[in-house]
């Protein structure tokens, strides 16, 4: 450390008293303490500084670039003890706030995984299984893809505003709340060549709200479009796919005739259960419950989509995702699915690593 000029024997007093302040200085606040009083806005060596401007030139040339000595060397003390009170108190910390590591963990409630997206995830498991890739699409849809190239007319109910959620208009056509993941089927169709296998899950919207409806929720669709392609290989799929998911093998199947604008002919599947005292069964057991809707995808469907229908055919079905959920989990109100109840949460819910689908082992 550089020495005060023997010229200057009150800056050496003072120097020697602040480094004894320094050096005795027993804790972080203490020491802020003496370097305040040293060399803050009123600290005595700020206070010589100010009276420079007072002196002789001389006198003022030699004694500042004392001051600067004094003021260098007490900075220097400074910061040497802040690093031995730092490492003091870390030395403190690591005493302690030692950790015994051999003790358990705290025990924590586990988070759970939705019912909707386990159902999703089995979903996708089961049909990948089959050869069907994912695909997505945007929640907000033009009228166009939502209704027109899926051959739904302007007199379709649907088009009604108590059924759908119509947004703004943007361009040339009506924007809405997709009513169903169908234009993600459009979509594809217009981007990529056949063969087409897909699947696409997705959130979907609509004007209810009861037990068994809500104004959002969530749907699969699928897509198959190639050369060869027929009804018995859209029936072979669905029961394989509802077998699957259910995990009954013998589970009874039967398709009924139906109408949809997009396809042609078109079915209601149907799969055996029992009601019996007020509560459900899925098997054989005589009675039937409808859960999907599906067919052969329609000719004007195909022309939309730049598709020839003379070379080309294939086959499209839906679901409803907690539909699902609740026939397979025994949820009755899907109202519940959206309620963010953690209660419902933890009874219903899955842990991570869960798999209660068998066909999904191995």
């Amino acid at each position: 450390m550089s020495s005060v000029s023997s010229s200057s024997p009150d800056l050496g007093s003072l120097k020697d008293e602040l480094l004894s302040f320094i050096a005795a200085a027993p804790s972080l606040s203490a020491l802020d303490d003496v370097r305040v009083s040293a060399l803050g806005k009123k600290g005595r060596i700020t206070d010589m500084m100010k009276t420079l401007g007072s002196l002789p030139p001389e006198e003022r040339k030699a004694f500042g670039a004392s001051l600067n000595v004094l003021k260098n060397d007490i900075a220097a003390a400074l910061d040497a003890r802040l690093k031995v009170l730092n490492a003091a108190a870390l030395d403190a910390r690591l005493i302690n706030e030692r950790i015994d590591v051999t003790l358990s963990p705290r025990p924590e409630r586990a988070g759970r995984v939705h019912p909707t997206h386990q159902t999703i995830d089995e979903i996708i498991s089961i049909f990948a299984g089959m050869g069907f890739s994912v695909a997505k699409g945007p929640d907000i849809e033009s009228e166009y893809y939502n209704f027109e190239a899926l051959n739904i007319p302007s007199s379709h109910p649907a088009r009604d505003m108590q059924a759908t959620f119509f947004l703004p208009s943007s361009g040339e056509h009506k924007t809405v709340l997709r009513t169903q993941t169908s234009p993600v089927q459009i979509r594809t169709m217009l981007k990529e060549k056949p063969p087409i296998r897909i699947i696409a899950p997705g959130r979907t919207y609509r004007c209810d709200y009861d037990q068994t409806h809500t104004p959002m929720f969530h749907l699969v669709e699928g897509l198959v479009i190639d050369e060869a392609t027929h009804m018995g290989h859209l029936k072979g799929c669905v029961m394989d796919f509802l077998r699957a998911f259910f995990g009954i093998d013998d589970l009874p199947v039967r398709f009924r005739p139906s109408y949809f604008p997009f396809t042609e002919p078109s079915a209601e599947v149907d799969i055996g259960c029992s009601r019996k005292g007020g509560e459900l069964k899925l098997g054989n057991f005589g009675d039937w419950l409808e859960v999907l809707g599906c067919g052969m995808v329609h000719p004007n469907v195909l022309r939309n989509c730049n598709i020839d229908p003379e070379k080309y055919q294939g086959f499209a079905f839906g679901m409803g995702i907690e539909r699902l959920a609740m026939l397979k989990y025994g949820i009755p109100d899907l109202r519940t699915f959206f309620d963010a109840d953690l209660r419902w949460l933890r009874h219903y819910g899955f842990l991570p690593l869960d798999i209660p689908n068998p066909a999904l082992k191995g």
